[in-house]
């Protein structure tokens, strides 16, 4: 590998756009310069919401070689890997377990590249060498432990390599299997399961409701408001605001408008229900979701079997909704495993959390194998969870 310099940014904006996503970031919206830089400018993250961005760059005689988005966290939260009990553990003894340093989409639970390397390169030596660099500036600085949350195979394998803790967990992920249209993926169902979402879906029709997509270049300032206020009232029903402020969304439909999408519930004229995506290379990504009223499976209809519809419109092979929910298995979507790597400074620490993921891993192998039983494919219930 070439000689480089490696150096720590406080901001996206000291590196172009151009750069950044010439490094792999534009295969993920949530990685992507755009993105990263929008939630800067709206403020959602900084040092003010314990968000603390510090984007490692290594640089080549070509420029820019490999890169992290990593965070200086002062909490866990927004990260949807749960380390609460840790940072308890450490309290316990006297220790300090925040700052520390996260690797991460913000407030994105899904899984995309985390270390970027320009095409061309020795990718597993520039893997290495990122997070080389981030043990040693973490050591450095005193900071507790380096967590790289929902990673792809490659930083998995990179981690792995490192000696990082890996930690899995379980999420309902929607495969395209080549369906020609709606119908033919319900044929592929069990005969009561088909019977059931045909059942959901009629019910939303009876009460007079229709769909509308909009791409993020479609949607105006007033609407725009409509849909975030329809999100936040989410979040305050579960005690708090949204992660995402109206103007971050603003500068979204702005800088990349063919990546957000919406579909809209439609009555009378009026939306009374949103459900907010991204869409990837070849995967959507199901994020927000609110309504006003309270329709019979309207949450599923906008939430699931519209986003599937999309992905098979648009011959997307993938469709991610976001975490939890068994309820999702029912209507398509089978389990599917998600990884973080954690670097534990402390020897006595990482044993002990070893230990614990050994057990927990155990423990999500064993529920996933079991909700596979359940899902509503013909011939389907002996394959194993989703890669």
């Amino acid at each position: 590998m070439p000689r480089n310099t490696a150096e720590f940014l406080p901001s996206i904006s000291a590196l172009q756009a151009r750069q950044w996503n010439a490094l792999g970031a534009a295969s993920s919206p949530f990685m992507r310069h755009e993105f990263l830089a929008a939630l800067e400018r709206t403020g959602c993250v900084g040092p003010e919401t314990g968000w603390q961005p510090r984007y490692l760059v290594l640089r080549d005689a070509k420029g820019p070689a490999a890169a992290v988005a990593s965070f200086i966290k002062t909490h866990s939260y927004g990260e949807f890997v749960f380390d609460f009990a840790w940072a308890r553990a450490y309290e316990r003894v006297g220790r300090r377990y925040y700052p520390k340093l996260t690797i991460a989409a913000p407030f994105t639970p899904a899984t995309g590249p985390r270390l970027l390397i320009r095409p061309g390169v020795d990718r597993a030596a520039y893997a290495d060498q990122l997070l080389a660099e981030l043990e040693q500036r973490a050591t450095a600085a005193g900071i507790s432990s380096v967590h790289a949350l929902f990673v792809d195979e490659e930083a998995r394998a990179a981690c792995e390599t490192r000696g990082w803790l890996l930690r899995r967990d379980c999420q309902f992920h929607w495969v395209n299997r080549g369906y020609a249209d709606f119908e033919a993926y319900l044929a592929s169902f069990t005969a009561e399961k088909r019977k059931k979402v045909r059942r959901e879906r009629r019910r939303v029709e009876e009460a007079g409701v229709t769909f509308q997509t909009r791409l993020g270049g479609q949607i105006d300032g007033a609407l725009l408001a409509r849909i975030h206020a329809l999100h936040r009232d989410t979040f305050l029903r579960h005690g708090h605001e949204p992660y995402l402020s109206l103007e971050f969304f603003g500068e979204i439909t702005r800088t990349m408008p063919d990546a957000l999408m919406v579909k809209l519930a439609m009555f009378g004229g009026t939306p009374v229900a949103a459900a907010i995506f991204f869409i990837g290379d070849s995967t959507l990504y199901g994020r927000y979701w609110g309504a006003q009223d309270n329709y019979h499976s309207l949450h599923f209809e906008t939430c699931y079997h519209q986003g599937v519809q999309f992905c098979i419109e648009r011959g997307l092979t993938r469709f991610e909704p976001g975490t939890q929910g068994e309820h999702k298995v029912s209507r398509g979507f089978e389990p599917a495993f998600t990884w973080s790597g954690h670097y534990i400074a402390d020897a006595n620490f990482r044993a002990a959390i070893a230990d614990y993921l050994a057990q927990e891993g155990a423990a999500v192998e064993a529920y996933a194998h079991g909700v596979q039983e359940h899902v509503p494919y013909r011939g389907r219930r002996e394959a194993g969870p989703l890669p």
